[in-house]
């Protein structure tokens, strides 16, 4: 084995030496002189794996790399920090469970699935070995039960983001459980979940969860402004909120997120026809009420609105929210104020309109909450 740890240098040249070339001749001439000789595979330093591993750039190679010798699997086990499974179409269960054990160092795990494969049993697996875990996507694992996130629970505590959209089984008790374990959830993508995305488990989030930043609760029929008030309260560093969907919420929720996120750079309202001219001129006024400290309306303002299929707001209340935050764009280039839906507002326009030298400006990046 090849003792002490190398310099770049000498990775340099066994990189080079394996990537150009096995003849000996040929790599002389590239570097100037003899290359640093390994005697086998095996023999390959842990840097110099990880390289070429992350040069090939597929998580399925580094599953067949596990499997080479233990010394292959102790070095990736090791150096590997993120896996994505979500090429796996089949048998994706009982694969994780075998890697759990290996990957012990994971921060990223994507699990999501087009089809469901995913049980309890490999989530309990990560839980029991992948204590490091920051970031999940179960996405579409429709076969999972309270179970896993109670073992998350236990396991991961770390966990910063989770994405267990469309996981319809889980339930308020287990999501607020998770909730007291798992104080660091920077995002959460509770999408679909209609029995775990009640009012008792969003008043636990606000309660533990008070660096979130992210949460989405599209088609959550079950939320109402009870829920939504605590978020504003409990969780004031809120940037991004998807409400799109949940029919039972009126101006109420939107003024407390007004007032008490005044980070928000993402709304969505899609659907949501309990919403009034209210809700619109609170948003306005929250502008307003920012810009007497130090903020600006486009670093730090709204961004992104969905308004769609509300069909109670008038032009008036919407033009006032366009006209307080610069960022929000009706014009085809930068379509952020999104009205799809209702035909009273086709007069609503941002301010590329009045001066379109203004859309010519580089185009703001698209926030991933």
């Amino acid at each position: 084995m090849v003792s002490g740890r190398p310099g770049n240098g000498e990775l340099d040249a066994w990189f080079k030496s394996l990537m150009v070339s096995s003849s000996s001749q040929r790599g002389q001439a590239e570097t100037g002189g003899p290359l640093p000789t390994l005697s086998g595979w095996k023999d390959l330093p842990v840097e110099l794996l990880l390289r070429i591993i992350s040069n090939v750039g597929d998580d399925r190679m580094v599953i067949v790399a596990s499997g080479v010798c233990t010394g292959w699997r102790d070095a990736l086990g090791w150096g590997v920090t993120s896996l994505s499974l979500s090429w796996c179409k089949q048998n994706m269960n009982n694969l994780m469970i075998s890697l759990a054990p290996k990957f012990t160092k994971l921060q990223v795990l994507t699990l999501r699935q087009n089809k469901p494969q995913l049980e309890d049993s490999a989530v309990e697996a990560v839980a029991n070995y992948c204590h490091d875990l920051r970031e999940l996507d179960l996405s579409r694992s429709f076969r999972l039960s309270d179970r896993s996130l109670y073992a998350l629970a236990h396991g991961c505590p770390r966990l910063t983001r989770l994405n267990i959209s469309g996981c319809s089984n889980f339930s308020d008790t287990a999501l607020t459980y998770l909730t007291c374990r798992c104080k660091n959830l920077k995002r959460l993508n509770l999408c679909g979940c209609v029995k775990a995305a009640s009012d008792r488990a969003l008043q636990a989030i606000a309660q533990n969860c008070g660096q979130l930043q992210s949460l989405n609760l599209g088609w959550c029929d079950g939320v109402t402004d009870k829920g939504v008030t605590s978020l504003a309260s409990g969780c004031p560093d809120l940037r991004a909120v998807d409400l799109c969907g949940c029919v039972l919420i009126t101006d109420e929720s939107v003024v407390a997120l007004a007032n008490g996120c005044p980070h928000l750079r993402s709304l969505g309202l899609y659907f949501c026809q309990n919403i009034t001219d209210r809700a619109m001129y609170s948003l306005a006024n929250s502008c307003v009420k920012s810009k007497r400290g130090r903020w600006d309306a486009v670093k730090d303002g709204l961004a992104n609105l969905n308004i769609s299929q509300c069909t109670a707001l008038t032009p008036p209340a919407v033009q006032a929210v366009c006209d307080s935050f610069p960022a929000l764009h009706t014009c085809p280039e930068r379509h952020s104020l999104i009205i799809s839906g209702c035909l009273s507002l086709t007069s609503v326009h941002c301010a590329c309109a009045l001066h379109p030298h203004r859309a010519g400006r580089a185009l703001m990046p698209n926030h991933a909450y």
